[in-house]
């Protein structure tokens, strides 16, 4: 299982999605840190929790895994592990 990651204008694919991963949300910009993965009859969820200081106290995120040909990935967020912390 792999997860997909624009690298420029190239999707490249990467290892599957995994705890401790940073995600960027498209719409704000904020990155999410990958706290569980877990399965539910025929579909893969992630749970995702803001990578910030008051982490423990903001609301997860659940997102359904995206599945392709090409692998895996959250649709509205972009991988990335260059979090801005």
């Amino acid at each position: 299982m792999s997860s997909l990651k624009a690298e420029g204008n190239k999707i490249v694919a990467v290892k599957g999605i995994k705890l401790g991963q940073v995600w960027r949300q498209d719409s704000s910009g904020q990155d999410y840190l990958v706290t569980k993965v877990y399965s539910e009859v025929f579909s893969q969820f992630a749970v995702l929790r803001p990578a910030e200081v008051t982490a423990p106290d903001a609301p997860i995120v659940k997102v359904k895994v995206a599945k392709s040909g090409e692998g895996v990935t959250l649709p509205g967020f972009s991988f990335t592990q260059e979090g801005a912390f």
